[in-house]
């Protein structure tokens, strides 16, 4: 039995999935255009027939029929993105396919605000949050009456760190960090953090922010090793965190694409001790918060003092090239695209690890 992608043919996620597939010994996956679902075009898939749905990606056609016509490197846009893909993912639903994941949960963790809600809910840690908030006023009233000086603001439908800004306030200063470039034309994504540390400079940046909406939480002091800070990115496939990268940085945000580097798992495993299996418990408590969706990537937050809070919990965040599963789990020895094949209980037999 192999199945269907939904997609952006050609796309790196996609590609990565059709050879695991190959390499598994199924054939190549037949591909559904995220266009196509999104202009209402027909769609080939059949009632019970398994699909995976992949991330829409960058691509511009896409991100144009998910957002609005624009450049793609602009940060904004995020709520009409979220309500054309939340259509986009009930459409695909409507067929009747047998999905590989549960759509409305989806939905949910592409919601900052609900999501951290519904772990909080479940008594997984996370950061406090606080709100609402509507723009850089509020904001700094928000953070007064909570008396944080340190947040992080987040767009609530952003990916890739977009938009992410981290804020450090004092009495007589102000500092936000940023991998966005304010232009005349309004905030556009970097690839290297900026920081900006004048009032109006911090102000415009959250005020252009602000019309999709603004998740806020109190600022967690990450941990080190190897003299760097880092956060762990953990995938858990059926209930099991299986695989776990280490994001190091020297700033306050560890996303790989923004120059920062893997880290040496081992060495956080030594740091953490007994705590290293408390923060896969948190995973994959974080993880059972979505049942109908057998695969999660949770961003795991370690602080100084090796307590644990998940920052976010990703439906799309397993393209982790060259990573194995952990020793001792179900996918030991397994790309993460391969054991989410076992998984589903489409492989006959486990390709021999490399």
């Amino acid at each position: 039995m192999s199945l269907t992608v939904v997609g952006v043919p050609g796309e790196r996620r996609v590609a990565a999935f059709t050879e695991a597939c190959r390499a598994a010994g199924l054939a190549a996956p037949p591909v559904v255009p995220w266009a196509d679902v999104l202009l209402g075009r027909p769609l080939a898939l059949a009632p019970g027939e398994p699909v995976r749905i992949e991330s829409p990606g960058s691509d511009a056609e896409t991100d144009a029929l998910l957002r609005g016509p624009g450049e793609p490197s602009r940060v904004g846009g995020g709520a009409a993105w979220y309500a054309n893909f939340v259509r986009g993912l009930r459409r695909v639903a409507a067929t009747g396919a047998r999905l590989t994941c549960d759509t409305g949960e989806v939905a949910v963790m592409f919601d900052k605000r609900r999501c951290h809600a519904r772990l909080d809910a479940a008594g997984v840690p996370v950061p406090v949050a606080l709100g609402p908030v509507t723009g850089y006023a509020s904001l700094r009233a928000a953070m007064a009456a909570a008396g944080e000086r340190r947040v992080f603001v987040k767009p609530p439908h952003g990916s890739s760190g977009s938009g992410v800004v981290a804020l450090q306030t004092a009495p007589d200063r102000v500092k936000a960090v940023a991998p966005v470039t304010l232009t005349p034309d309004g905030p556009v994504n970097s690839l290297r953090l900026h920081t900006y540390d004048t009032e109006a400079e911090v102000a415009a940046l959250i005020d252009a922010l602000a019309p999709d909406g603004l998740h806020v939480e109190r600022w967690l002091p990450k941990a080190a090793v190897g003299g760097r800070t880092f956060d762990l990115r953990v995938v858990v496939i059926a209930g099991e965190p299986t695989h776990v990268v280490v994001r190091t940085g020297t700033g306050p945000l560890t996303n790989l694409h923004l120059g920062n580097a893997r880290g040496d798992l081992a060495a956080v495993r030594d740091l953490l001790g007994a705590g290293w299996r408390r923060a896969l418990d948190v995973c994959a408590a974080a993880a059972a918060c979505f049942p109908g969706t057998p695969m999660a990537g949770v961003d795991l937050l370690v602080g100084l003092r090796g307590q644990c809070a998940v920052g976010e919990v990703n439906a799309f965040g397993d393209l982790l090239p060259g990573l194995r599963g952990l020793p001792g789990t179900s996918a030991e020895g397994l790309d993460v695209y391969t054991a989410q094949l076992r998984a589903l209980g489409l492989l006959e037999e486990l390709p021999c690890p490399t």
